[in-house]
């Protein structure tokens, strides 16, 4: 291996077939009330965001006279 081999960075592969089976075997393995306890989260929280209001006050000119 020469230098300049050393220094480059070998990251891992993503194995992201691998990590989709494991959440879809997690999934299957859920009883129904499991899976409407998450559904029943997931439609409050998309309730709340769709309600939310952003309120925010206007941002106040620089003032050069202030003292720090």
């Amino acid at each position: 291996m020469t230098s300049q081999e050393k220094n480059i960075l070998q990251e891992p592969q993503a194995d992201y077939e691998k990590a989709e089976m494991d959440l879809l075997r997690d999934a299957l393995m859920r009883s129904p009330s499991e899976h409407f306890d998450v559904l029943s989260r997931l439609i409050k929280i998309g309730i709340m965001l769709k309600n939310a209001k952003i309120i925010s006050a206007p941002k106040k000119a620089c003032d050069n006279t202030s003292t720090v």
